[in-house]
C-alpha cells in the first residue's frame, strides 16, 4: 500500500495551489474524469465561448435597429465548436502531461477514489485494470460535483444530453427541450435559440432564475417567454423515446397532458456534489443534508482530523471563483498550519451568461427585508442613460439595495448589456465598505458610458 503525505483528489481547483510551497512533499492527485475539471472542461469557459458566438448571432439579427441591415447567413456549428475545444483539449491535455511528466514529486492516479477509512483510500482505475490502495498524512477532497438528473429521466432509456455533453454533439437540433430552470437551462437556452433551434424550457417553479432577486427573475421570465416555449410550473410525467412523434424525436409529456416533441432532450436541473459517492462515512467525514462535505472556517472537515475539502463537494457556492479562493486557502492552510486563514463568503457574486446578461452580489430585495433592514431601493433603466439609448437597449435594470441612514451597499442585481462587468465596481465597493453616496460622488463617471447606470442608481437611493 502506497503512503503519500498529500493526497488530492480532483484536478480541477484542487491543482491549483500544488505550487513550490509542496515540492518537498510526496503528493498523490486523484482524477476519474478529463484532467482539469468541470469549469475547463464542460462548464464555465466552454460555455461563455459558445455564449459570445450566440451574442454576435443575435446582434446581427437585430442590427437594422441601428440602421444597418444584416442576416445570418449560416451558421457553422462544427467550426464553432471545434474553435472552443481546439483550445481546451489541449490545455486540459497539458496540465496533465505536466503533472504526470513533469512533476517529480507528484504520483498522478486515473480512476474513482473512495474512502476505506480514515485517510485511506481505493482508487478503482478507470481502465479497469484494478484498484490502488493508498494512504496519506492528509487529504484534500476537492471532487466537484455532476449533473443532477431526474428519476423520469433516468429511470426512461431515453438518450440525453446534460450540460456535461451537450457542448460536442454534432449539429444544431431542430427542437430542443430544456427540463430546468436556472442558469444552466438559461445560457443555453439563448446559445441553441441564438444558433438556429426552436427551444422549449421547462422548469416547475413559476418563474426562471428563481435564485435571483425577485425584480431581475420577473423581468428576465417575460423576456424569456418572447424568445421560447416556457412552460412554468409543469413537472415532466413521463418521457418516451419511441418514435412517436418521429424516428430519433423524444417526447415529453407534462403534468397537465401536454406533449412536447424534440430532437434532443437536455436536462439542466442543477448539479450535485460528487461526496455521496466516495463512501465518506467510512472516513468518519460529515456531510450536510445537501450532500456537501462539511468544513470548518479554515476548509477543514468538522469530523475528521487531516482532512480539508473545496469547491463543488463542500461550498455552498458551485462557482469556480468561489472554489479557486478556498483553494488559495487550503493550500496556505496547508503550507503554514501555524497561521491558519478562512474563508471569506461574505460578497460572493455570479453571473448568467444568457440574454441579457445577469449579475448579483449580496442581499435579494427580499433577504433584506426579512432580515429586518431599513432598506432603500433603486431600480435604474439601462435605457435611460446615454449609451443605453446608443444601444436601443429597452430591457436592461440595475437594481442597488442599501440601509437607510448608513448608506451601506447591501446588494446589487444588474440585466442588461455587460452585467458581468458593469457590477466589479458595486462587488468592489461592497468589499471594501464603500458607502452608496461616498461610491457615487466621490469619483468620476466616464460619461456616455454605461457604468452611468450605476451612477444613477446610486444617485436615486433614499439614503
Amino acid at each position: 500500500m502506497a503512503h503519500h503525505d498529500l493526497v488530492v483528489i480532483g484536478t480541477g481547483s484542487g491543482n491549483t495551489f500544488l505550487d513550490e510551497r509542496f515540492a518537498g512533499l510526496d503528493i498523490a492527485l486523484v482524477e476519474h474524469g478529463v484532467f482539469g475539471g468541470t469549469c475547463l472542461n464542460v462548464g464555465c469557459i466552454p460555455t461563455k465561448m459558445y455564449v459570445y458566438a450566440s451574442d454576435v448571432a443575435e446582434l446581427i439579427r437585430h442590427a437594422s435597429s441601428y440602421g444597418v441591415d444584416a442576416s445570418v447567413d449560416k451558421v457553422r456549428w462544427t467550426d464553432i465548436r471545434d474553435r472552443i475545444f481546439d483550445r481546451i483539449d489541449p490545455i486540459s491535455d497539458g496540465g496533465r502531461s505536466y503533472r504526470v511528466e513533469r512533476s517529480p514529486n507528484v504520483t498522478v492516479y486515473f480512476g474513482h477514489a473512495r474512502f476505506t477509512g480514515e485517510r485511506e483510500l481505493a482508487v478503482d482505475r478507470t481502465d479497469g485494470s484494478g484498484t490502488d490502495p493508498i494512504t496519506a498524512d492528509r487529504v484534500v477532497v476537492a471532487a466537484g460535483s455532476r449533473p443532477s438528473v431526474p428519476p423520469t429521466v433516468a429511470g426512461s432509456d431515453v438518450p440525453f444530453e446534460t450540460s456535461d455533453t451537450v457542448m460536442r454533439v454534432d449539429a444544431v437540433p431542430r427542437r430542443l427541450t430544456i427540463l430546468g430552470g436556472g442558469y444552466i437551462a438559461a445560457e443555453f437556452a439563448h446559445v441553441f435559440s441564438a444558433l438556429g433551434a426552436e427551444v422549449t424550457v421547462i422548469t416547475r417553479g413559476p418563474r426562471l432564475l428563481r435564485h435571483l432577486d425577485d425584480t431581475l427573475s420577473e423581468r428576465f421570465t417575460e423576456i424569456a417567454a418572447g424568445r421560447w416555449d416556457c412552460r412554468l410550473g409543469r413537472q415532466v410525467a413521463a418521457v418516451h423515446g419511441d418514435g412517436r412523434g418521429g424516428p430519433g424525436e423524444v417526447t415529453v409529456t407534462l403534468d397537465d397532458g401536454a406533449e412536447i416533441i424534440a430532437d434532443t432532450l437536455l436536462v439542466a436541473t442543477g448539479r450535485i456534489p460528487n461526496g455521496d459517492r466516495m463512501d465518506l462515512d467510512r472516513a468518519g467525514i460529515t456531510m450536510h443534508a445537501d450532500g456537501r462535505i462539511a468544513v470548518d472556517e479554515f476548509q477543514r472537515s468538522v469530523s475528521a482530523d487531516g482532512v480539508w475539502a473545496l469547491g463543488d463537494v463542500s461550498s455552498p457556492h458551485q462557482l469556480k471563483h468561489v472554489a479557486n479562493h478556498e483553494a488559495k486557502i487550503v493550500g496556505h492552510n496547508l503550507a503554514t498550519p501555524d497561521d491558519l486563514r478562512g474563508t471569506d463568503h461574505t460578497h460572493v457574486p455570479a453571473a448568467v451568461f444568457t440574454d441579457p446578461q445577469i449579475a448579483s452580489v449580496g442581499m435579494t430585495e427580499a433577504q433584506a427585508r426579512d432580515a429586518g433592514l431599513d432598506v432603500t431601493v433603486k431600480v435604474q433603466n439601462f435605457g435611460d442613460v446615454a449609451f443605453g439609448w446608443a444601444m436601443e437597449d429597452g430591457t436592461g435594470i440595475c437594481k442597488i439595495l442599501a440601509e437607510r441612514g448608513t448608506g451601506r451597499i447591501l446588494g446589487a442585481h444588474l440585466l442588461g448589456p455587460q452585467a458581468s462587468t458593469l457590477i466589479q465596481t458595486l462587488i468592489q465597493a461592497m468589499a471594501f465598505g464603500l458607502d452608496a453616496r461616498t461610491m457615487a460622488t466621490g469619483q468620476y463617471w466616464i460619461h456616455p458610458a454605461l457604468p452611468e447606470v450605476i451612477e444613477n442608481a446610486l444617485l436615486g437611493l433614499d439614503i
